[in-house]
């Protein structure tokens, strides 16, 4: 039993290890310390897809181990859990981030960046969806450490009994 709780610690160190890092380290010096918003802009997209999957992955891994420890102590799954339920909402707010403010977000830098002949109108409505999307992807980033922080206190408060 020992293991699957490590396997369910590490999937939420790695998950949330990596949002705090990102967001308060990585992401902040990258625009910082690069010559330009789009040099920066070309590492953050990259990195923040594969932070995604280091997300979801681990997240998979924290819902399958945390299942089948319910089941082998509690001899029942516990399908609706708090942390069971938060750990959902945080892989389906990743998901939604991922596969669908992302590839928009890429779509919209690839058109600025080849887009030398559109009209300034366009430009503008282009910076504007791609701020909007940039707005919903932060809020998304930061409902998933919320999350994630109410699923380490949980886990932390069943340690103390």
């Amino acid at each position: 039993m020992w293991f699957l709780r490590l396997l369910m610690l590490l999937a939420l160190i790695c998950w949330i290890g990596g949002i705090i890092f990102f967001a308060f380290v990585e992401a902040p010096t990258l625009f910082m310390v690069l010559p330009s918003t789009r040099l920066a802009g070309d590492v953050v997209s990259p990195t923040l897809s594969k932070l995604h999957w280091m997300g979801l992955i681990p997240g998979l891994v924290f819902l399958g181990s945390s299942l089948f420890y319910n089941q082998v102590r509690y001899a029942r799954q516990r399908l609706f859990a708090a942390t069971h339920v938060f750990v959902v909402l945080m892989l389906a707010l990743t998901a939604i981030s991922q596969f669908g403010i992302m590839p928009r977000m890429r779509l919209i830098r690839a058109t600025q960046q080849t887009g030398d002949m559109l009209p300034q109108s366009t430009i503008g409505d282009l910076r504007s969806e791609f701020d909007r999307l940039h707005a919903w992807s932060t809020r998304l980033e930061s409902g998933i450490l919320l999350l994630g922080i109410g699923v380490i206190a949980m886990a932390a408060r069943k340690n103390g009994n």
